[in-house]
């Protein structure tokens, strides 16, 4: 039997034995194998096919095309050196959206959906204005804005080329579903903006130390982009740099909404209540309990509103 005629008449049942025997066996640097082969092997159908976690259980029947076949060993191959399961599938869900991602972007975590969820809490009820994501990543926080909120524009921005072809491939399969224009440009942090006034800026920028990446899981220390994920000796660089622009960049009223190391809360609070436009500062819990959000608004220096 030719290896096209497999490929035609292969089931999901069928193509779920065998990922969880490439996935079982395990290769030179992982010689253990997956742990739950079975378990993994629908996860990578499930995100191929972007459907629940248990549609390859109930639709063993289904014929599998040769595209997705070989898509679905290469993904299984990935997994067994210790790629993490998104960077090995291509694909990522975040909030109602699916999208691309590859090495050269982080993967989207759940708590930058609750970064997007502060933002269009905070934003609602107010129709317009321009909304800026800074360090875009693959573009999970602009789309979403820009498919849920109520902007003129959104912009997102990134100091990686490479990141920037995946968010704006993401923008293009997304565009169906958006309520306002995305642009997505290149550049450091608000340094493409000073002819450009923002009612949000947000963003999820690099907060770890450098001397803190021995400790990371080896799935994000050894796949994830670096620039996505470390900022100076003690991971405030960036957010001390992007806190200074912003204040520079927002309206009066502006809401700036930046995600933050839980572990620094208090350090960014500090930071951000040293810029003498910006206050209203409080931080915001993760699901877990965690201080994972600061949020500010920028003074109205027509109003004299005091800080608080």
């Amino acid at each position: 039997m030719t290896t096209e005629h497999v490929a035609e008449t292969m089931t999901v049942r069928a193509l779920v034995d065998d990922l969880a025997r490439r996935l079982s066996q395990g290769s030179r640097g992982s010689p253990s194998g997956i742990a739950e082969p079975t378990s993994e092997a629908r996860e990578i159908i499930a995100a191929l096919y972007d459907v629940p976690r248990f549609w390859p259980s109930m639709n063993g029947d289904v014929g599998v095309d040769a595209a997705t076949l070989s898509r679905a060993r290469n993904a299984a191959d990935k997994r067994i050196q210790g790629a993490p399961l998104a960077y090995a599938v291509g694909r990522a869900s975040f909030r109602h959206l699916t999208l691309d991602v590859d090495e050269r972007v982080l993967i989207p975590r759940p708590e930058t959906e609750e970064l997007v969820d502060l933002v269009l809490r905070e934003t609602r009820g107010t129709d317009g204005g321009i909304a800026i994501d800074v360090g875009t990543g693959s573009g999970a926080i602009a789309i979403s804005l820009a498919t849920e909120g109520r902007f003129s524009r959104v912009y997102g921005t990134d100091i990686s080329l490479d990141a920037l072809a995946v968010a704006r491939r993401n923008v293009e399969t997304s565009s169906s579903l958006l309520r306002a224009p995305v642009k997505m440009l290149h550049g450091s942090f608000l340094g493409a903006f000073s002819d450009v006034r923002a009612r949000v800026i947000v963003s999820n920028p690099p907060y770890i130390a450098w001397s803190e990446a021995a400790s990371l899981p080896a799935s994000v220390r050894d796949w994830e982009p670096a620039v996505a994920l470390f900022s100076g000796a003690d991971g405030m660089t960036a957010t001390a740099r992007l806190v200074r622009e912003a204040a520079e960049v927002l309206v009066p009223g502006g809401l700036l909404a930046l995600e933050v190391d839980a572990r620094r809360a208090s350090l960014v609070v500090e930071l951000v209540s040293r810029e003498q436009r910006l206050h209203a500062i409080r931080v915001e819990l993760d699901l877990t309990g965690r201080e994972r959000f600061v949020l500010a608004r920028r003074q109205d220096p027509t109003t004299g509103g005091g800080r608080g």
